[in-house]
């Protein structure tokens, strides 16, 4: 029987010639990745080892990432000492992937991994955080963990108990819209399935809408398939991916582009023709609460966020940029923008992204993850309305549950946040 692009991987990570659906397995890991939360992992590493008469050593320095993203710089005493306490583990352990507040490698984890190259196709990747889904972009397993099992990872080099999961294939034919995005398609995939439509399963992407997709958008993708309940999302290794790791990131050695056998078999078969889409927002408070932007056109917003791990990338602040030159942002309107990575943040201010946006009105902040979850940089008062790039609107998501958040592409953010309400940005361009 054929396999899925999940089930090849899970198959040759665990040493078998076949896994099928049900399967409990022990895959040998390829990459494990945390942030701030590494200093939880680092106590649940130690108890792996109380009573064994062993000393606590970690199974391979080598592949384990740890990237400061979530609360940077430190915003309180308590995370500036968890801080410190996860840097004196990783130099005492020697680990090489580490990534800490700084201008140069630093960035939010998952556009780290990716512009260092250390997603590779074929990869088992586990991570403490719920969008470590994001890496199935380049055509790897990979999903997120909990503390206590990242620390057995840690310890073993292997996840444990892992059930080899159904897959559902989506396949998106045509091209996009002006001002339709791969946000649009994974809000529209959402919004179809419903957020536990995917639960405990793979979403492996197909069709020609997906090979003529950049990375940054294949990111996207990826990274919201959590919010659809699902295990990873995957796009099968390709040219662009080939291109990606080469060109950008660097990565010269051999690279295993795993493929779904003709014959694999899939839970489900979902077809989306991309060129009818129009703009989607999912509406508070529930991911896949998600309208045509025609629904919601006239919202009153007060404040704007472009960026994060979902929607902080080149392509989305050239976006805004373009949209905002020589325009100013509506009175009233706060706009943050956060590049998903210093090297970002870089490039978009050699080319005046983050000029015309700073003109604009907007504020450019350092890249982090603090806004989206509510606990850092970009709180909302009560009764407020945000609309935002990033991949959450649970209630109480920016820090306030008596306020709105609506999920949206870069381009119906920097059309908003001119006219104050939400914007189709078909209009008036």
């Amino acid at each position: 029987m054929g396999m899925t692009v999940a089930q090849k991987i899970l198959a040759r990570a665990s040493g078998l010639a076949s896994v099928t659906v049900g399967d409990v397995v022990e895959p040998a890991v390829d990459l494990a990745m945390s942030h701030e939360n590494t200093a939880l992992v680092i106590n649940q590493f130690a108890e792996v080892f109380e009573g064994t008469g062993l000393a606590p050593a970690v199974w391979d320095p080598n592949r384990i990432a740890v990237i400061f993203d979530h609360r940077v710089p430190a915003e309180s005493a308590k995370t500036a000492t968890n801080q410190k306490k996860v840097r004196e583990f990783v130099g005492a352990h020697r680990i090489t992937k580490f990534h800490d507040v700084r201008g140069d490698t630093g960035g939010i984890c998952h556009q780290v991994l990716a512009e260092e190259g250390y997603d590779r196709p074929g990869y088992l990747i586990v991570g403490a955080d719920s969008h470590t889904t994001s890496h199935g972009a380049f055509g790897a397993l990979a999903f997120g963990v909990g503390a206590t099992e990242l620390a057995s990872v840690w310890a073993l080099g292997r996840a444990v108990n892992i059930q080899v999961p159904a897959t559902i294939k989506v396949v998106a034919r045509g091209g996009f819209s002006r001002h339709v995005t791969p946000k649009d398609l994974i809000l529209h995939l959402i919004g179809l399935l419903t957020a536990e439509g995917a639960n405990f399963k793979v979403i492996e992407f197909h069709g020609d809408g997906i090979t003529n997709m950049s990375m940054s958008g294949r990111l996207v993708l990826c990274n919201m398939s959590v919010e659809a309940g699902a295990t990873s999302g995957i796009v099968p290794a390709d040219a662009e991916t080939v291109r990606y790791l080469r060109d950008e990131a660097g990565v010269t050695d051999p690279l295993d582009l795993v493929q779904p056998d003709p014959d694999a078999t899939y839970d489900r078969i979902v077809e989306i023709d991309v060129s009818t889409l129009e703009p989607q927002i999912a509406c508070p408070h529930t991911v896949d609460n998600v309208k045509g932007v025609g629904a919601v056109a006239g919202t009153t917003v007060h404040q704007i966020v472009i960026g994060s791990c979902t929607n902080g990338r080149l392509d989305d602040l050239e976006v805004a940029s373009k949209r905002l030159k020589d325009r100013k942002v509506a009175q009233g309107v706060r706009m943050l923008v956060f590049p998903a990575s210093w090297k970002i943040y870089k490039e978009a201010m050699r080319r005046g992204y983050l000029a015309n946006l700073i003109e604009a009105g907007a504020v450019v902040m350092n890249p982090g993850c603090g806004c989206c979850l509510g606990v850092h940089q970009g709180a909302l008062g009560d009764g407020e309305t945000a609309l935002s790039t990033t991949n959450r609107n649970f209630k109480g998501r920016m820090g306030n549950p008596t306020a709105n958040v609506y999920l949206c592409s870069p381009a119906v953010a920097a059309a908003s946040a001119i006219t104050g309400v939400v914007t189709d940005p078909r209009v008036g361009d």
